[in-house]
């Protein structure tokens, strides 16, 4: 079961917006929590370097990139680490987003459609992960088992984009962080992030639920 979950505020950086739904703890907890979290935000400013191997083939020569945008979430789990991380080593393939498969479909569909990857590409492996595996129109960026997944995006944006999972332990279970990050090329960058920040709210708010359901379950029935 999810531990003290509630809708959580915004906090603002310079390279972007940080949401994340705090538990039910004091104020003073509260603040230290947001304090941690953009503490990870600006961390992030480090994968500037980060390349995916298809990326140099979909921009074009010369883009520039705008400041870096961020969401992130992190939400709760009373199972230990490994539990929790146990979803999100085992996402895409076979198995598919656990949310609102028919937008990923549609998404990958459109990817085709401009001469993209698409969803086509599947896993190599649907129970492992290694660095430079492919991930339906992802790419394994980072990965440390019952740790940590960065994936960074190959389909057709005008950006780069990245989204990871982090799981770490606390008094109660496992908080269970979930960030996307976009490097905006141009106007058109900054139109396709903001256009698509609503859906894209829904798409990885449902997403993180889903995996804390499926590592509750698991928990459940081991």
């Amino acid at each position: 079961m999810v531990g003290g979950r509630r809708d959580g505020g915004v906090v603002s950086v310079r390279s972007g917006v940080c949401t994340f739904p705090p538990r039910r703890w004091g104020a003073r907890e509260e603040m230290c929590g947001a304090t941690r979290q953009v503490g990870r935000v600006w961390g992030l400013t480090g994968w500037s370097g980060a390349r995916s191997t298809g990326e140099d083939r979909k921009l074009p020569a010369g883009a520039r990139f705008g400041n870096r945008l961020v969401a992130g979430r992190v939400t709760h789990v009373a199972v230990d680490p490994d539990r929790a991380f146990a979803p999100i080593a085992g996402i895409g393939g076979e198995r598919g987003w656990y949310y609102a498969m028919w937008l990923w479909r549609l998404r990958g569909a459109i990817d085709l459609l401009i001469g993209g990857v698409g969803m086509r590409r599947g896993r190599r492996d649907p129970n492992a992960l290694t660095v430079g595996d492919t991930v339906d129109f992802w790419r394994v960026d980072a990965y440390e088992p019952g740790r940590r997944l960065r994936l960074a995006a190959e389909m057709k944006l005008p950006g780069r984009a990245w989204l990871e999972f982090d799981v770490e332990q606390d008094a109660n279970g496992t908080l269970v962080h979930q960030t996307a990050v976009f490097d905006p090329v141009g106007l058109s960058g900054l139109l396709y992030w903001y256009a698509l920040a609503p859906v894209h709210a829904v798409l990885f708010r449902g997403l993180l639920r889903a995996i804390v359901r499926r590592a509750s379950a698991q928990a459940v029935v081991t």
